[in-house]
């Protein structure tokens, strides 16, 4: 079970570097950095709120739910 955070593509989407979403939501670039990565265990709603105001998106756009074995939802199996 992980989840992938995709913020990246959601920030390429938007054509807004990582600098400029760090300052607009009040989080350091290293932080923003490890969020990026996946490197990080959790994420304050209030900085998940920022980002998806921010990017104009939905948590959905950026996290994305992968479990372990589950076959892919392609209509196959």
């Amino acid at each position: 079970m992980a989840i992938n955070v995709m913020l990246d593509v959601m920030l390429a989407r938007r054509k807004m570097k990582s600098r400029e979403l760090a300052e607009k939501i009040g989080i350091s670039e290293v932080n923003l950095s490890l969020l990026k990565s996946g490197k990080v265990k959790g994420i304050r709603f209030e900085t998940l709120a920022g980002i998806c105001a921010a990017l104009d998106c939905q948590p959905g756009d950026i996290l994305a739910y992968e479990s372990e074995g589950a076959p892919a939802l392609d209509g196959e199996g």
